[in-house]
């Protein structure tokens, strides 16, 4: 719980939620050259890395890192568009996984906390937007 309290994603969650949260994470350890999620599907489950580094592929190309603490996967999950970029480990990797089904749970039985996590998607697609960048 004390490393989901940092991910920016759930910054604005009280600590009764960030629990909640917890609770639907799944910790898993993978391998280096694992590929995470691909370009152009849909998105089933967002994840956190909490140790290790990936690599975030557009059309073949790097186009940024991925370190401990960064997430990704959560707008294909609330927008249900296809992923953007292909995301693969390039190092062993220990990761917080909430599939689609319990993250869309929580938020159905929490009202508060889905306005939370969804002001921050807000922000985040905001900033995006402004800044030209897309995500995974």
């Amino acid at each position: 719980m004390e490393f989901i309290a940092r991910v920016p994603l759930f910054e604005r969650c009280s600590k009764r939620e960030l629990a909640a949260i917890a609770g639907i994470a799944d910790q898993v350890d993978l391998p280096e050259g694992r590929v995470l999620v691909n370009e152009g599907t849909l998105g089933q489950e967002f994840f956190v890395l909490t140790e290790g580094n990936a690599e975030v592929r557009r059309a073949g190309r790097l186009v940024s890192t991925l370190g401990p603490g960064d997430f990704f996967g959560e707008i294909a999950l609330v927008s249900n568009v296809p992923r953007t970029a292909t995301v693969k480990t390039v190092s062993p990797v220990r990761a917080l996984i909430v599939s689609g089904r319990d993250f869309w749970t929580l938020l159905d039985e929490s009202p508060r906390t889905q306005r939370k996590i969804l002001e921050t998607i807000g922000d985040r697609l905001a900033m995006l937007a402004a800044t030209g960048k897309s995500r995974v």
